[in-house]
């Protein structure tokens, strides 16, 4: 897996982790799942990058859709979907945030 970027990462990998990978991750990280070209996803930018920029916390932004497993085994409905994770598992999960409140929401679950 590529280095994580901590803080808002604007690009999302058309080849995302792997399930074993993500399992692997050590420390919270924040794992979002959508597409460059979906309206949802556009849309939440403002939000996800006000929160997550100058933070510490790893930003992996995953392309989801048919053939991609990994959105599968998070039960990825819906874009963007962000998930929390410590050390690869699931503590919260946000679904088409608006608002930057939401996405704080989301990270407040990081002890």
């Amino acid at each position: 897996m590529k280095a994580c970027q901590k803080g808002f990462n604007p690009t999302y990998q058309e080849e995302g982790p792997t399930i074993e990978q993500v399992g692997d991750l050590i420390g919270y990280a924040v794992i979002e799942f959508g597409t460059p070209w979906c309206g949802h996803c556009k849309a939440a930018i403002p939000a996800i990058r006000q929160v997550l920029s100058g933070r510490e916390i790893p930003h992996i932004k995953v392309v989801d859709g048919k053939e991609k497993s990994l959105g599968r085994s998070f039960n990825v409905k819906l874009w963007p979907t962000l998930i929390l994770l410590d050390s690869g598992r699931e503590v919260a999960r946000l679904v088409r945030p608006v608002n930057a409140s939401e996405v704080l929401e989301l990270i407040s679950h990081a002890r």
